[in-house]
C-alpha cells in the first residue's frame, strides 16, 4: 500500500484514490484542513482558532492590526463563518476518510505487511481523533475488533501502534470502549503493564486509563488477575516514567468507584480509598470496609496509618453501631491493636472505657461471647502496648485499669468463661503485671479477691495458650507473693508436678519454659516440703542435666535461654538451702556433687544472677563442711612432742584439709578448697556488680569463720591472691552490705600478726575501718573496732583492766 503524503493517497496500483487536499481548505496561518472557516474583513478565510490566536497576539505585543495574508490594516476583528467552505471541507473529509476506512479495512489483517498494518493504524489514529462521529464509523465497520486482534501481533511495532489507535477510538465514546474491553481483551492490555517495554507499557496503561473513564468497566478491569496490583506498582515506581506512573495513578482513582476494586487496593497497600469510603462512605459502605479491614493482614505501617486515620471512627462504631457494625469494628480494631504505636492510638481515640464495658456488661445487652473474645484479644493487644494505664480514667469515678475493682472483674471473668476469653484475659494480666508502674496494684488486688488458688489451676489447663499465659503471670507476680503461691502449690502438688513437665520438655526453650523455671524459682528457698515434693517428682535430675547441657553447648536457645538457665541454677539452689541436720539431702547434694557443678558456673559471664546464685549455694554448702569433713587422729606425738608439747598443736593426719583439719573432698564434703572454688571466687570480687561481689565474699568469708582454722583460712586466701581484692572491697565502699562483709572479712583477716603489721601501714584500708567504726552500725563499729586494735589504730586495753582487776 502506497503512503499518503500531506493527507491524501496516491497510488498507481490501487483502485481506491483519496482526493487531493485543495489550497483553500488550509488555514494560511496553521497550515492545516480547516475545521471551522471563518473570514475577516479583508477577505481572508482563516481557522477560527488561529485567527483568534493572531489577534491576541497583536493586541499584547502593541502592534498593527493587519491582515496576515493581505497586509491590509483591520478596522475590526468580527468574524463571519465560511458555512459553504466548511461543509465543502466536511463532505471531502467524509470521503477522504471512508476511502482510508476502506483500505484499513484491508490492510488490518496478519497477512498484510509491518508497514501495511502500521498505515492503516495511522489512518484509523487520524479520523478518530477529528470527531466523535468518525469513532462511531470506526465501531461500524467493524475495525475495532480487526485492532484488537492486531494486540496479539508477533510485531513490537504493531502491537505499540495497535494500542495507541485504540485508544483514540476509545476516547468519549462509551460503545467503542465496550467493544475494545470484549472477551480477553482488558487481560490482553494488562500483560503489557507488566511485560511490555517502556513505551507499550506507556500506551497501555494510557488506554486502560480510556476504559476505565466509562464506570460500568472499572469492575471489569479490576476482575482482571494482578491487574490492580500492578497498577498499584506503578503508581508509586521510583524508575518508570512519569506519563506512565501519572496515568496508572489516575486510572486507579478511576476503579475506586467499584467497591470491590477498593477491597483489592487495599489488600495489595493502597488503603486510602478505603479509608476514605470509612470516613465517608454511608452505613452500609462503612460495615463493608470495615469488614474487610478485619480480614486484611497488615504491615505495622499501615497499622498506625489506619489508626491515625480512622481509629477515632472505628471507636464510634464499636460504642454505637449496631450489632453487625459493632462486630465489624471490633474485628478491625483487632488488627490495628496488634502494634504497639498504633495501639497507644488507639488508647488517645478512646478505645478503653468502650472495650471494658463491652466485656463487664450481662444481660440483654451484653455481647456475644464470640465477640467478647474479641474484645478481649484487643485489650490484651493494648495492654501489651505498655502505656500507662494508671494514668488513664475509664469511668467518671476515675477507675483505672488497673483499680482493684476493675481487676476483681477481669479475674472473675476468667474464672467463668471459656478458654480463649481464659487465654486473652490472663494476657491482660501478664501486661499489667511487667510493668514495674502497674504490677503491685495487680498483686494487690489479687490478693484481696482470693483468686490465688484459681490463678495457679490453670497450669493444668490443656490448652498451651492458656497455660503459658497463666505460668507468665504467675511468674510475673511471684517475687512479690512467693509465700502465697508456695502454699497454693502444696494444696495441690500436681500443678507443681505440671510445671516440672514444662519444664522438662526438649523441643528447644520456650518462653513457657523460662516462666515455669523462675515461677518455681522464686518459691521460698527454705520450703522443705516443696523442695522435697520437686525431689519426689524428679525436678532436680532434670533440670540439673539441663544445666549441663547448656553449659556444655548442647541445648541452644534464643532469646529465652539466659532467663531459663538462670531459673534452672535458681532452682538447683534450694538444695542448699535445706541441707542442715537433714542427711538425705545431704546426699542428693553428694549424688549431684553441687559443689562442682556451682563452681563451674561461676564462670558464666555475663550472667550476673547465675554466679550470684552459685556462690550463695557455694556459700551454703561450704557452711556444711566443717560438720562432713572426716576427723582422723593424729599422728603418734612421739618423744618430742611430749617433752616440747608445743610443737604438737599443729599436727594434723597426712592428707588432711587444712582449713576444715579433716579428710574433704568437694562432693562428700563440699569443701570450697577441694572443689578448686577459691580462686573462681576470688575473681568474682573483681566484678561489676556487687551483688556478685557481695556472694562471692559471703562464700570466701566461711573458710575464716568460727569451727575451722582461720589461720590456714587466710592461707589459702593468700595463695589464691584474695587478700588484696578484700581490701579493696573495703576501701571502695560500694554498699553499706559490701562494707559489713568486707569488715567481718577483714578483722578475721588480721588476726594473723604478720599480715595485720603489713597492712597497718596501708592509710586506705585505715580509713575505711575508721569509716566503718563511725558510720556503721552496733556490730558492725564492734568488728571493725577489733580490726583497728590489730593494726595499732585503737589500744588495747583488755589487758591492762584484766591487771587492774587482779587481785
Amino acid at each position: 500500500m502506497a503512503e499518503v503524503q500531506d493527507g491524501y493517497f496516491d497510488s498507481s496500483t490501487d483502485s481506491l484514490r483519496v482526493e487531493p487536499i485543495y489550497e483553500s481548505f488550509l488555514c494560511p496561518l496553521s497550515k492545516q484542513v480547516m475545521r471551522d472557516p471563518v473570514t475577516t474583513e479583508s477577505g481572508a478565510t482563516f481557522e477560527r482558532e488561529a485567527i483568534l490566536k493572531y489577534f491576541k497576539e497583536c493586541g499584547s505585543g502593541g502592534r498593527r492590526l493587519v491582515c496576515p495574508v493581505t497586509q491590509k490594516e483591520l478596522s475590526s476583528t468580527e468574524l463571519n463563518p465560511s458555512i459553504a467552505l466548511r461543509n465543502t471541507i466536511d463532505e471531502w473529509m467524509h470521503r477522504n476518510e471512508t476511502a482510508k476506512l476502506e483500505v484499513a479495512r484491508k490492510s488490518l489483517t496478519s497477512e498484510c505487511s509491518e508497514g501495511d498494518i502500521l498505515q492503516a493504524l495511522e489512518y484509523v489514529s487520524e479520523i478518530c481523533q477529528r470527531s466523535r462521529s468518525s469513532r462511531h464509523v470506526v465501531r461500524k465497520v467493524g475495525l475495532i475488533s480487526m485492532i484488537t486482534d492486531l494486540l496479539k501481533n508477533s510485531s513490537a511495532k504493531v502491537r505499540q501502534k495497535a494500542l495507541e489507535s485504540l485508544r483514540f477510538v476509545a476516547k468519549d465514546d462509551n460503545d467503542n470502549k465496550n467493544e475494545i474491553a470484549a472477551g480477553d481483551n482488558i487481560r490482553t492490555i494488562v500483560k503489557f503493564l507488566n511485560y511490555g517495554h517502556v513505551q507499550q507499557k506507556e500506551r497501555a496503561v494510557s488506554l486502560l486509563y480510556e476504559l476505565s473513564e466509562y464506570k460500568p468497566l472499572s469492575e471489569k478491569i479490576g476482575s482482571v488477575s494482578g491487574a490492580i496490583l500492578i497498577l498499584v506498582g506503578l503508581s508509586s515506581s521510583k524508575v518508570e516514567n512519569q506519563l506512565t506512573v501519572d496515568k496508572a495513578e489516575k486510572t486507579l482513582e478511576n476503579l475506586e468507584s467499584c467497591e470491590k476494586n477498593v477491597r483489592q487496593m487495599a489488600e495489595n497497600g493502597r488503603l486510602q480509598p478505603l479509608l476514605r469510603l470509612l470516613l465517608e462512605g454511608s452505613s452500609d459502605t462503612q460495615l463493608s470496609m470495615a469488614s474487610h479491614l478485619g480480614e486484611l493482614v497488615l504491615s505495622n505501617d499501615v497499622k498506625v496509618l489506619v489508626a491515625q486515620t480512622a481509629g477515632s471512627t472505628l471507636v464510634d462504631i464499636m460504642k454505637s453501631g449496631n450489632r453487625e457494625a459493632r462486630e465489624a469494628a471490633l474485628k478491625a480494631l483487632n488488627q490495628i491493636s496488634s502494634y504497639d504505636t498504633s495501639a497507644k492510638i488507639l488508647i488517645e481515640a478512646g478505645i478503653l472505657p468502650p472495650l471494658i464495658t463491652d466485656l463487664f456488661t450481662v444481660g440483654s445487652n451484653q455481647l456475644p461471647m464470640r465477640l467478647k473474645e474479641v474484645s478481649a484479644t484487643i485489650l490484651a493487644n493494648i495492654v501489651a502496648s505498655g502505656a500507662s494505664f494508671e494514668s488513664i480514667p475509664l469511668d467518671h469515678n476515675c477507675q483505672n485499669l488497673v483499680s482493684e475493682e476493675i481487676v476483681h472483674n477481669l479475674l472473675h471473668l476468667i474464672s467463668n468463661t471459656g478458654p480463649a476469653i481464659e487465654c486473652k484475659l490472663l494476657q491482660v494480666l501478664v501486661g499489667l503485671t511487667t510493668s514495674s508502674t502497674t504490677v503491685q496494684s495487680i498483686v494487690d488486688a489479687i490478693k484481696s479477691s482470693g483468686a490465688t488458688v484459681s490463678l495457679i489451676q490453670f497450669v493444668e489447663a490443656p490448652q498451651r495458650e492458656v497455660r503459658m499465659a497463666s505460668i507468665k503471670l504467675l511468674n510475673n507476680i511471684s517475687p512479690f507473693m512467693g509465700q502465697e503461691l508456695a502454699d497454693a502449690f502444696r494444696g495441690n502438688f500436681s500443678q507443681l508436678s505440671s510445671l516440672v513437665r514444662v519444664i522438662a520438655d526438649n523441643n528447644g526453650i520456650s518462653e513457657e519454659q523460662a516462666a515455669a523455671a523462675g515461677l518455681i524459682a522464686d518459691l521460698p528457698p527454705q520450703d522443705s516440703v516443696l523442695t522435697r515434693r520437686l525431689l519426689q517428682d524428679g525436678a532436680f535430675s532434670i533440670i540439673i542435666t539441663k544445666v549441663i547441657m547448656i553449659r556444655q553447648g548442647e541445648i541452644r536457645g534464643g532469646r529465652f535461654v539466659n532467663p531459663f538457665l538462670e531459673g534452672l541454677v535458681r532452682v538447683v539452689s534450694r538444695i542448699t538451702y535445706i541441707l542442715d541436720d537433714d542427711p538425705d539431702i545431704i546426699a542428693v547434694a553428694r549424688e549431684y556433687n553441687l559443689t562442682t557443678l556451682f563452681t563451674d558456673l561461676l564462670q558464666m559471664n555475663g550472667l550476673d544472677t547465675v554466679q550470684i546464685v552459685s556462690a550463695s549455694a557455694l556459700e551454703n554448702l561450704s557452711h556444711q563442711s566443717k560438720l562432713l569433713t572426716k576427723i582422723v587422729p593424729a599422728p603418734n606425738p612421739g618423744l618430742c612432742f611430749s617433752i616440747f608439747p608445743c610443737l604438737s598443736q599443729k599436727s594434723m593426719a597426712t592428707g588432711a584439709c587444712k582449713v576444715h583439719v579433716g579428710i574433704c573432698s568437694a562432693k562428700e564434703s563440699f569443701c570450697l578448697l577441694e572443689g578448686k572454688a577459691v580462686e573462681k571466687l576470688v575473681a568474682c570480687l573483681d566484678h561489676n556488680n556487687e551483688k556478685v561481689v557481695e556472694a562471692a565474699l559471703a562464700a570466701l568469708s566461711t573458710l575464716l569463720e568460727d569451727g575451722v582454722d582461720i589461720e590456714q583460712g587466710v592461707t589459702v586466701l593468700c595463695d589464691a591472691e584474695g587478700i588484696n581484692p578484700i581490701l579493696d572491697v573495703l576501701c571502695e565502699n560500694r554498699s553499706e552490705a559490701l562494707r559489713q562483709r568486707a569488715v567481718w572479712a577483714v578483722e578475721r583477716i588480721l588476726r594473723i600478726d604478720e599480715i595485720a603489721y603489713e597492712i597497718s601501714g596501708n592509710q586506705n584500708v585505715g580509713t575505711a575501718l575508721v569509716e566503718a567504726f563511725r558510720h556503721g552500725d552496733s556490730r558492725t563499729r564492734q568488728i571493725a573496732e577489733r580490726a583497728l586494735k590489730h593494726v595499732d589504730k585503737l589500744p588495747n586495753f583488755s589487758g591492762i583492766f584484766s591487771k587492774m582487776g587482779a587481785p
